[in-house]
């Protein structure tokens, strides 16, 4: 775990980054709850806007395209507040999401062991990028290539291995507390 400073130019908003599997969905739906945020997620941002699924998007119109809506819908959320936002495993593979994400506010990056993180992502069907011959030696090469990219971009950083997502929740909120700055009277 690494303590973050904030910035003073950074919206309150918890923005969380991490391997596919990490938690940042029920985590993000979590914290939003318990800070009273809105949660958004940005795989069903673009899913909206192209009324396709990820799945048919990597499909029809490959990675490239994924990843230019994803940056897309990631700069469409600049200068909103007090929201919990989940970004795809891969949002980190385009060089320019990093400032775009820190500058979205305090970025947490969720990780797991990689058993764990091939463990909960074997279960879903639904993952493009582990439609190989290998999908475990996939998530570890691809957990390995893009560790550098999330530490670049998180301000805070929280292994969920062994947590249940109460604790995770309640870690964050803990660091959001020092980050942003926030009275005791919001620690309730």
């Amino acid at each position: 775990m690494t303590e973050a400073t904030q910035k003073p130019d950074v919206p309150e908003n918890i923005v969380l980054v991490g391997f596919m599997g990490s938690g940042k969905s029920t985590v993000g739906r979590l914290l939003a709850r318990r800070l009273r945020f809105r949660f958004l997620d940005t795989d069903k941002l673009v899913e909206e806007r192209a009324h396709l699924r990820i799945s048919e998007i990597f499909e029809k119109h490959g990675e490239a395209d994924f990843r230019g809506r994803e940056t897309a819908a990631l700069t469409s959320l600049c200068g909103i507040r007090q929201h919990i936002i989940a970004t795809g495993g891969g949002i980190v593979t385009v060089p320019e999401n990093i400032p775009l994400l820190r500058s979205l506010g305090l970025v947490v990056l969720l990780t797991a062991e990689p058993d764990e993180i091939y463990r909960r992502v074997s279960r879903n069907s639904e993952r493009p990028l582990l439609q190989v011959e290998d999908p475990r030696r996939r998530v570890l090469d691809l957990m390995a290539s893009r560790l550098p990219s999330y530490e670049a971009a998180a301000h805070f950083r929280l292994d969920s291995t062994r947590l249940q997502h109460v604790d995770v929740t309640e870690k964050i909120v803990e660091e959001a507390h020092r980050f942003f700055h926030w009275p005791q009277s919001m620690r309730a």
